[in-house]
């Protein structure tokens, strides 16, 4: 396909996406408002989960026994893992070696075959050792509802993270089921999601939400006392608008060292991409969801970096202000005329962008490790002191 054909089948794909979004949300507002529901609050949350678990004890943290259950990808185990290590023990299972949710194959046999297999390592663990809570990271297309109601049987909580259900709450349908949290999230007994606007959905489906966004870990995004040889650096995959946009600095004289899936340079490690952090004199991000540059949210780059003690420059949009002061903390940019400003600027003023740098960081360090997001949905679930 020629370039042209395919900036016009993207637009073309970002105005289906944006359709599909606002009739979402208008159904499910609607639905909400119909019902005459309400989004509780912490104090609310915490009400309902003693009446579905009474006889509940907390443990002092460094105590519980954790059943973890999701695929690492290419940082749950750089993130999820080490954090619920503080809490106490943890049993992992990742599936992934045994059934691949890649294959084609996977929603006619391989599902199937996975599910019965996670039921059965449950309850050989809850046999062997009973657990305090059930951690899992997963979605529609991985279990059925009806492994996850099987799994509610041990009477233990059942806690579910989910990271995109700005676009992918409901997802792709196939028969019926929806790839997304639609379809499994009321058999959860907490349905931690990173979509502030994704609460009044889990609410319609019958489910018990609470809004975190992701975090980062402190153990491995950290500074690291390098030289700055480089002015920009951006990290994340080839999609969207990223590439144009690059492409637009450079002709603004501005070189942007891009790493990642589909760049020329490819990917890092995460070694080197945290040193990377302190290499680059700016570090830029995209708030753009999937490609689709007016669906926005928080993700894990927005508190890596100022954790890791990056001047963070990144797309403005009203969900950064929960997380962060723009102008103060890190920095946000509307247009690529706005960018070319910033970088200019901040290039220019090192002792401004420094002050910056250090104040996202001491915020990220107090505010955002994955550490503290567990500690809030573990006290939630009445399971610790």
């Amino acid at each position: 396909m020629t370039f042209p054909g395919r900036k016009y089948r993207l637009r073309f794909r970002e105005w289906k996406n944006r359709l599909r979004l606002r009739r979402e949300a208008r159904h499910y507002l609607g639905e909400f408002q119909r019902r005459g529901l309400t989004l509780p609050d912490d104090d609310g949350l915490k009400a309902e989960l003693r009446e579905a678990f009474p006889k509940l004890h907390p443990k002092p943290k460094g105590q519980l026994d954790i059943i973890a259950i999701y695929h690492h990808y290419n940082w749950e185990n750089f993130s999820l893992k080490p954090a619920l290590e503080k809490f106490g023990t943890v049993r992992h299972w990742d599936w992934f070696d045994k059934f691949n949710h890649l294959e084609k194959t996977w929603p006619k046999a391989g599902k199937s075959q996975m599910n019965k297999a996670l039921t059965k390592r449950v309850e050989a663990w809850m046999a062997d050792n009973p657990a305090d809570v059930i951690f899992m990271y997963v979605s529609g297309i991985l279990v059925e509802p009806q492994t996850i109601a099987d799994l509610r049987a041990h009477g233990i909580p059942l806690l579910n993270l989910a990271l995109n259900d700005k676009e992918h709450f409901v997802g792709k349908v196939r028969g019926g089921r929806a790839f997304g949290s639609r379809d499994i999230c009321r058999h959860f007994d907490l349905c931690w999601t990173s979509t502030q606007d994704a609460l009044i959905k889990y609410r319609v489906e019958g489910a018990r939400p609470v809004y975190l966004p992701e975090g980062a870990n402190p153990q491995i995004h950290k500074p690291h006392a390098l030289e700055k040889t480089i002015d920009v650096s951006f990290v994340g995959q080839c999609y969207g608008n990223r590439a144009q946009v690059i492409n637009e600095l450079s002709r603004h004289g501005i070189h942007v060292q891009a790493y990642g899936h589909g760049w020329p340079a490819g990917p890092l490690a995460v070694e080197e991409m945290v040193k990377l952090y302190s290499r680059s004199r700016i570090n830029l991000g995209f708030g753009g969801v999937a490609g689709h540059q007016d669906t926005f949210c928080l993700k894990g780059r927005d508190f890596e970096i100022p954790m890791s003690g990056g001047l963070y420059l990144t797309e403005d949009h009203p969900e950064l202000t929960y997380a962060f002061q723009p102008g103060k903390e890190i920095l946000t940019y509307r247009g690529i005329d706005d960018l070319v400003k910033k970088i200019r600027y901040y290039l220019d003023h090192p002792s401004e962008a420094d002050s910056i740098r250090q104040k996202g960081h001491e915020r990220a360090l107090r505010d955002h490790a994955w550490e503290s997001r567990f500690e809030k949905v573990f006290r939630l679930l009445g399971i610790m002191q």
